[in-house]
């Protein structure tokens, strides 16, 4: 990579090269990013997004590493960590619900269930999905029937020209697990951090809420290494019921399994790869089409280099 492009890099945080990013994903796959560097604030997020626009570098903004499958040819360009984890104090408003700021490397698992321990309510539906706020705007997180829309006030985003505006969440246009970011609305523009509206409700009803979802969770999803859902649900059935009637239940590709436990989940049961993972998503679409005349839509974003071998 270009010398003073890494320089200057290295003057907004510390910076590895070729770093596998199996260490950073929750599938535990993909190979290396030319060049990693972790933002700790809001302030570094946008530092590090600055200097690789100004070089033209392609950048890939990271949260927790869930909802992606990295290729084994890993992510050309920058891959910047988003760390920017400040969780501003609940402001009251007028009508009694309360206003949280947090930046948009926050952990969404991680807060929903602190503000739900202190009382407030609104997003405890979140507790086990291992996500960022970012990723989670993005993409409108959402379980159990509830999702982020529904709490959502506001966005703070930074342009191509580093300068922040705010978004509503009307302006987003967010809808089952895509929003104006998904569909290349707002191209190019990072979140910084979201508002979200909250209210007020017993801490021990909602701790008895958090328990049972997470009950849930536990029975229906398997342990295994994996990224979460891995297509959309259709209109007419949920995906996990289409992939279960094809007979995909178990179906495995080298180290990659359709969980014998839900079949909306790709497992890693070892040593898989982004082109096994691959295979199965195929392979599942296939099926699917041919029986029922649906196209499954992925859910999970796939990110850099080296799908098919």
């Amino acid at each position: 990579m270009d010398s003073q492009f890494l320089a200057e890099l290295r003057q907004a945080a510390t910076v590895r090269l070729s770093e596998p990013m199996s260490d950073h994903t929750t599938f535990g796959i993909g190979g290396p990013a030319d060049a990693y560097a972790i933002a700790e604030s809001e302030e570094q997020l946008q530092a590090l997004v600055d200097v690789a626009r100004f070089h033209a570098v392609p950048f890939f903004i990271l949260g927790s590493g869930s909802n992606i499958l990295v290729g084994d040819g890993g992510v050309r360009g920058l891959v910047i960590e988003n760390r920017s984890g400040r969780v501003d104090e609940p402001i009251r408003q007028g009508n009694g619900s309360l206003l949280v700021r947090a930046q948009s490397g926050t952990s969404l698992a991680g807060l929903a269930r602190r503000l739900s321990s202190t009382g407030l309510a609104g997003l405890e539906w979140a507790c086990g999905i291992p996500g960022s706020l970012g990723g989670a705007v993005i993409y409108n997180a959402g379980a159990y029937g509830g999702c982020l829309a529904d709490c959502l006030r506001s966005v703070r985003v930074a342009n191509s020209s580093a300068e922040v505006t705010e978004l509503a969440a009307s302006e987003l246009a967010l809808g089952y697990r895509g929003s104006a970011f998904t569909r290349g609305v707002l191209q190019g523009k990072v979140v910084l951090s979201l508002d979200l509206i909250l209210h007020q409700d017993a801490s021990q009803a909602l701790a008895a809420r958090v328990a049972e979802l997470d009950a849930r969770r536990q029975a229906a999803q398997p342990r295994e290494r994996n990224a979460g859902s891995i297509f959309k649900n259709t209109p007419e059935h949920p995906a996990w019921w289409l992939i279960e009637q094809v007979g995909l239940r178990g179906h495995r590709i080298g180290d990659a399994q359709i969980s014998p436990k839900h079949t909306n989940f790709i497992v890693n049961c070892g040593h898989a790869r982004a082109s096994d993972v691959k295979a199965l998503i195929a392979l599942a679409q296939e099926r699917v089409e041919e029986r029922f005349g649906l196209r499954l839509e992925p859910e999970v974003t796939l990110v850099g280099e080296g799908f098919d071998g």
